[in-house]
This record gives structure tokens, C-alpha cells and sequence, in this order.
């Protein structure tokens, strides 16, 4: 079902207010728009005009859960705080997580330590945080304090009905973390077959061995980078769209995609750099074939696991949108 103006507005308002609040402000909001929307109705207005001419008198609901829990915004001034404070939150998920892994990245391609590369990252998200907390507060401070010109607003904008957010399906913020999950384990995993080339600092035979076969570079790992590419534009096409039965075809596409290969240059032996097995005392005894079928057991259960895991969704998936129809 389509959510209403009035879902929105009562939606955006209760979320910006603690849980055990949030019901009773619902009920609230819900009567108090109801009663202003039948006076109007009495009035000849027509049932949407009457809706949106209630919810434009009551304003931004942000600000008007803030006073139901008199909760006060202000930075310097309560005039330009909303404002402020929306475009820091989108500067802090924006920029910090791009500087991160851009660091991140750069010392793992130039051979950095694993402790280098963590720190690196940890301190530069800290210092972009700071400076992007510390100069848009003294621009906005600097904004409260300049007069503008009479009868003209400043950078804050005349809160209008186009700007309610649309309401979040339970379904949706599962998805959601779903997608967080799944590209940061696929980014940790693209970065993993780039710095093993330069060794694994903590595994001591390995400091300056590549664990897998260099020969690999010249189509294979980069081949495997393409497949986790596409597994993140299809984590995102999960996320937008939920479980379909295509959806459910191309993630079967995608796990052959890249566990036969893998399997095949595994047993072939081409997988693994035979430097990097000589330094480890391969074939450490009768462990060897067993080490293998183990590996290759493995392999195939995550991929069937992760098939089989995408079918049993879409049935849900398809469930659930048949008995909301």
C-alpha cells in the first residue's frame, strides 16, 4: 500500500524521538491532524486539500517532535540548525568512509604493513571528522550571526510537504543491512587478492611471498575482481528491488561464475604460489590430500549454501507480496 501524506509526516516526526515517546506522539499527531482535517472538510475543502493545507501549518516535523519532547535546536541559534545539522550527517556518511578506504587502499598497493594500513585509515577518518565537524559549524555559526536582507530568508529553506521522507519498510531496513554486510565483506575481499601479492605480514613464512601464483595477474585475479564487482552491483539490485526469481538465476550465474574456476585452478595447482607452499613445508605429510577435499568441500557448501539461501528468500519474497496484495 502507498503511504500517505499524513503516514509520512507522522513517520518522519516519530522517528526523531525516543522509543518509549514514539507511540504516544503517533496517536497524538494522528488525532490532531485528523480533527484539523475534518474542520476543514466542513469548511467545502476537498479531503487532499484539507490534508496538505493541516500538515503545511504544522511544519517541519522534525521540529515539531523537538518541542513535543522539548528537546531544543540550537547550534548557536535554533534559526539554521536543522539545516546544519541534516548536511553534516550527509558530509559524515559521504566523505569519511571514501577517505577511509581511499587511504586504506593506497598503503595496501605501496606494500604498507597491515597494522600501517589500519591506523592510517583509523586516523584520517578521525581527522576528516573533526575538520568537517569544525568548519561547517563556523560557517553556520558565522550564517546565524549575518543579517539578511529584509524580507528574505537565509540558506534555510521554507519547509514545504515535497521534502517528507518516504516511509521505511521493515523488509527495506533488512535489506539494508544485508547490503551493508555483503559490500564491506566483498571490498575486504577484492583488497585481500591485492595485498597478498605483496605478502601477509602476519603469517611469518609469508611476510614477502605472494599467496597466490603471480601468473594469475595476467587474467584470473583480475577476472576475480570483475565477479565481486558484479556481486556488488547485485547486492545493490537486491537491496532496490528484493529477491525476484531472475535475481535468484543470476546470483546462481554468478556463484559458478567464480567457484568454478577457482575450483579448477585449484586442483590443476595453479592457484596457490608454489613459493608461497615451499615456505610453508607443503605438503606438510599425509595432511595434503586432505587439506585439499577439504578446501574444495568448503568452496562448494558456502556456494550452495548462498544458492540455495537466494531461492529460499525469493519464495519468501513472492509470499509476502502475494498477501499484501
Amino acid at each position: 500500500m502507498t503511504a500517505t501524506l499524513t503516514d509520512r509526516y507522522v513517520w518522519a516526526a516519530a522517528r526523531s524521538v525516543p522509543d518509549a515517546q514514539r507511540r504516544d506522539l503517533e496517536r497524538e499527531l494522528r488525532e490532531r491532524i485528523g480533527d484539523e482535517t475534518d474542520a476543514l472538510l466542513e469548511q467545502g475543502a476537498s479531503p487532499d486539500d484539507a490534508e496538505r493545507a493541516v500538515l503545511t501549518e504544522l511544519g517541519d516535523p522534525v521540529a515539531l517532535a523537538a518541542g513535543y519532547v522539548d528537546r531544543p535546536l540550537q547550534l548557536i541559534g535554533p534559526r539554521y540548525y536543522l539545516t546544519w545539522w541534516r548536511l553534516l550527517k550527509l558530509l559524515l556518511v559521504l566523505v569519511v568512509p571514501i577517505a577511509a578506504v581511499g587511504v586504506a587502499l593506497g598503503k595496501a598497493i605501496s606494500g604498507a604493513p597491515v597494522g600501517d594500513v589500519i591506523g592510517s585509515a583509523v586516523v584520517v577518518s578521525l581527522s576528516v571528522v573533526v575538520h568537517l565537524g569544525f568548519w561547517t559549524t563556523l560557517v553556520f555559526a558565522v550564517l546565524e550571526r549575518t543579517p539578511t536582507a529584509e524580507g528574505k530568508r537565509g540558506i534555510d529553506s521554507l519547509w514545504t510537504l515535497d521534502q517528507l521522507p518516504a516511509t521505511i519498510e521493515p523488509a527495506r531496513t533488512s535489506r539494508l543491512a544485508e547490503l551493508i554486510a555483503a559490500v564491506f565483506f566483498l571490498l575486504v575481499f577484492a583488497a585481500f587478492l591485492v595485498w597478498q601479492q605483496f605478502g601477509l605480514p602476519w603469517v611469518p613464512q609469508l611476510e614477502a611471498v605472494p599467496l597466490l601464483d603471480p601468473a594469475l595477474w595476467s587474467f584470473w585475479l583480475p577476472y576475480f575482481i570483475g565477479i565481486i564487482g558484479l556481486e556488488i552491483l547485485f547486492a545493490v539490485a537486491i537491496f532496490l528491488l528484493g529477491w525476484t526469481w531472475w535475481l535468484a538465476v543470476v546470483n546462481v550465474l554468478l556463484n559458478v561464475a567464480f567457484t568454478v574456476p577457482a575450483l579448477w585452478l585449484l586442483v590443476e595447482g595453479r592457484l596457490v604460489n608454489p613459493a608461497a607452499l615451499d615456505a610453508m613445508g607443503w605438503p606438510w605429510g599425509d595432511a595434503g590430500p586432505i587439506v585439499v577435499t577439504v578446501t574444495v568441500v568448503t568452496i562448494v557448501g558456502v556456494a550452495l549454501a548462498d544458492v540455495i539461501d537466494g531461492f529460499v528468500k525469493t519464495w519468501r519474497a513472492g509470499r509476502a507480496r502475494r498477501a499484501a496484495a
